[in-house]
């Protein structure tokens, strides 16, 4: 790996989109390191949950341009990747939300 574990996942992304996905395909949302590729996630989210992923799938989101005061400043891009569990198991990080 060339990154620790804990710095390939950075947060979950909670949105209605990532709950009904959560819900209805057992798939949970991170935001992780732009680096990371897709045996590294699956190593992190299994290490750190305790849990058999079966697939892994990632997007790079295009950072939005936003206006401030008189000119106009961009997001950061950022990669995102949507983890698919086994059937009965979870991650208890969103059972709460």
């Amino acid at each position: 790996m060339n990154a620790t574990t804990f710095g390939i996942l950075k947060r979950p992304v909670v949105t209605e989109k990532s709950n009904r996905l959560r819900e209805e395909y057992n798939q949970f949302v991170f935001e992780v390191a732009p680096a990371a590729n897709k045996i590294e996630i699956r190593a992190a989210v299994e290490k750190l949950f305790n849990v058999p992923v079966t697939d892994v799938k990632t997007m790079m989101v295009r950072g939005r341009i936003k206006r401030f005061k008189r000119g106009y400043g961009k997001q950061p891009n950022w990669k995102k990747a949507i983890v698919t569990v086994e059937a009965g198991h979870s991650i208890d990080l969103f059972e709460g939300i």
